[in-house]
């Protein structure tokens, strides 16, 4: 299944004609044959993800009962793996000849483990346990996936083509914000959330394949002695600009995913909004991550990359405050959410393309993955700690106080970002 490399493959640098194809209005990278089939795979897996990501915690909010503290676990079980693994997964990618066929597996074993869900719920099986440990199982799974994606992503594309890349990559996740939690919620309630939670296994079926048709030579392994596991570590303590982004990025993880675990709880049990309601609102508004997406480039070219990005830790974090804000009638209530989700989905895309076009340039490609495991270990190793605390001050502070005290707390995130070389930086 997975195609065998050879040293006359494409580049990025020197892709053969023959790789470049497509009407001329496409995005230029879109008519190169390889990068097209890594984009439409990470495509069609966001769509499915964003089905799940609602699915997910409806079943558990609906099907199984889950308050606060349960939603806590449930959003950490999937989280923790990053902290556990993203080290380990890190050091031993860097050492592997063909990242690709990892990702691959790791797109199949995702597959299987959400398959397990509708199946023990139609047994009748299904319990909170299932749910954290399907969770885990995916998030282990995709930590490994996530380590080798930057090798792949830096041997289709060339340093100068990174923000047009990330742009069409992030276009694809804000697409798949519009029309994600609309299906999710419109499934859920047709279907029911296990039987939609199928639509996202097999997105991840549709993603293993088309990366198994890739052809493209990766960087060489790292030679290095040891495991290697504090390298990335020390790069990254070692560049200013990289160790503030990372305590930028950290703190604001924090508290998103302190917001993020108990939002859909309050809109489900406090503000009273059906999942179809909730999926079709958080869809409409999310248009401004699609737009975000678009204006992210020229946004960095009039500006400078560096103040771009701390616009993106602006714009993501402050919308937000209008959630636990929203009050009055139910049209008003609707406007609020919408509104804050399609200001923050903007910021968000303009952070996340500046932020991983700036990274893909400053780290070589002999410390991709373990960079790369370094940083989730740290970054997306607080969002579990995020989540039992959110789930935690929700239970002692109540469900609203808490999304204040996050929403807040996201926006001040920006500060690191001030002791940085980022407001002077024009380019790459």
């Amino acid at each position: 299944m997975t195609a065998t490399l050879t040293s006359q493959e494409a580049t990025p640098e020197q892709a053969p004609e023959e790789t470049i194809q497509g009407p001329r209005w496409l995005p230029r990278l879109l008519r190169e044959r390889q990068f097209r089939r890594f984009w439409s795979g990470q495509t069609i897996s966001l769509f499915g993800d964003q089905i799940s990501g609602l699915a997910l915690p409806l079943l558990a909010v609906l099907g199984a009962g889950a308050g606060a503290a349960e939603m806590g676990y449930l959003t950490a079980a999937g989280l923790l793996p990053s902290l556990l693994f993203s080290l380990l997964a890190g050091a031993w990618v860097d050492r592997r000849p063909i990242k690709r066929r990892i990702m691959i597996a790791a797109d199949l074993g995702r597959a299987v483990l959400l398959l397990t869900i509708p199946i023990l719920y139609a047994l009748s099986l299904l319990t909170m346990t299932q749910l954290y440990l399907v969770a885990f199982g995916v998030g282990t799974l995709s930590v490994l996936f996530e380590v080798c994606r930057t090798t792949l992503f830096v041997s289709l594309v060339g340093k100068e083509s990174y923000l047009e890349a990330n742009s069409l990559l992030n276009g694809s996740r804000a697409m798949s914000y519009v029309a994600g939690p609309s299906a999710g919620g419109v499934l859920v309630q047709v279907l029911t959330a296990p039987v939609a939670l199928v639509a996202d296994a097999v997105s991840y079926l549709f993603s293993g394949a088309l990366l198994a048709r890739i052809k493209v030579t990766e960087p060489e392994p790292s030679t290095s002695r040891g495991l290697g596991l504090g390298e990335g570590l020390r790069f990254l303590w070692r560049s200013k600009l990289l160790r503030m982004m990372l305590a930028g990025s950290t703190t604001v993880n924090l508290f998103n995913y302190m917001f993020s675990t108990l939002i859909i709880l309050y809109a489900a049990t406090t503000l009273g909004i059906s999942p179809g309601v909730l999926g079709l609102v958080i869809g409409i508004a999310s248009i401004g991550a699609l737009i975000g997406a678009a204006i992210a480039r020229r946004v960095a070219d009039r500006i400078g990359v560096g103040p771009a990005l701390i616009v993106g830790y602006v714009l993501f974090p402050a919308p937000l405050l209008l959630m636990p804000a929203a009050s009055g009638s139910r049209p008003t209530v609707l406007v609020m959410l919408a509104v804050a989700e399609f200001l923050s989905g903007a910021g968000v895309m303009i952070l996340d393309i500046c932020s991983g076009s700036i990274q893909a340039a400053a780290v070589p490609d002999d410390l991709r993955a373990r960079v790369s495991g370094a940083h989730r270990t740290i970054n997306y190793g607080i969002r579990p700690i995020g989540a039992l605390l959110g789930g935690a001050l929700g239970t002692l502070l109540g469900v609203h106080t808490t999304l204040w005290v996050s929403a807040i707390g996201g926006v001040l995130a920006v500060i690191w970002l001030f002791f940085s070389p980022l407001p002077k930086m024009r380019t790459l």
